[in-house]
């Protein structure tokens, strides 16, 4: 089994719980699940319906600060940004917005505006968005074309901390759920680009682009 975000051939099988089958990768750590269970669109879609999440909830831009205080802090004034797979309600854009930051949104379900992934931008966030990538190796090369040289990409995963609890963990409940991280695996990808990577808080990672990179 190749492992969707290394792309190495260095998968194990992991474990089953219910009827989902994981598997973990030997090289970068990820663990994912078995990509012919990977949920259908439709049921991914009803699945986020569910969400409620508004740029006006105090509690949710409270949770969404962990991101964007530390992000803000190496912005400099007036950057161009996107936030990558916004869902319905942009909070975090919104956050940016007034801190004096432009940004754009794409969503594949519900900003599904392709012209925004035509341009460069200073900084890219990705909050509670990687553990949906189906693909995430080809997903990681265009967040990386997208970002310009010396920019910012800005994630918010819940990180897996010990394999012995995953069956107890919350996060893979979420059956739209596919792909679990560790640090080791952001350091593996950071190591793969050329980025620079740091954790400034509980289960965000800030990466940047090399200044020199054309990748």
């Amino acid at each position: 089994m190749h492992c969707p975000v290394c792309e190495a051939p260095s998968a194990r099988f992991f474990l089953t719980l219910g009827q989902r089958d994981y598997w973990c990768c030997e090289s970068c750590q990820a663990t994912f699940l078995d990509p012919a269970q990977f949920p259908d669109r439709d049921s991914e879609l009803a699945h986020y319906r569910l969400h409620r999440n508004e740029p006006g909830d105090a509690g949710y831009r409270q949770f969404l600060a962990r991101l964007a205080v530390p992000l803000l802090e190496r912005l400099p004034p007036a950057s161009r940004g996107l936030d990558y797979g916004c869902g319905p309600g942009p909070a975090l854009a919104a956050m940016l917005r007034e801190a004096g930051h432009e940004v754009a949104l794409f969503d594949p379900f519900f900003q599904p505006d392709r012209d925004v992934l035509t341009r460069t931008y200073d900084f890219i966030t990705c909050t509670e968005v990687i553990e949906h990538f189906h693909r995430p190796a080809e997903e990681f090369r265009k967040l990386d074309a997208l970002l310009k040289p010396g920019g910012w990409l800005a994630l918010m995963t819940e990180l897996q901390a010990d394999a012995t609890r995953f069956a107890d963990w919350h996060y893979p409940r979420d059956p739209t759920h596919v792909v679990f991280y560790r640090t080791a695996t952001l350091r593996h990808l950071a190591a793969r680009h050329g980025w620079q990577c740091e954790f400034p808080g509980r289960n965000v990672a800030l990466l940047r682009k090399n200044a020199e990179s054309m990748f």
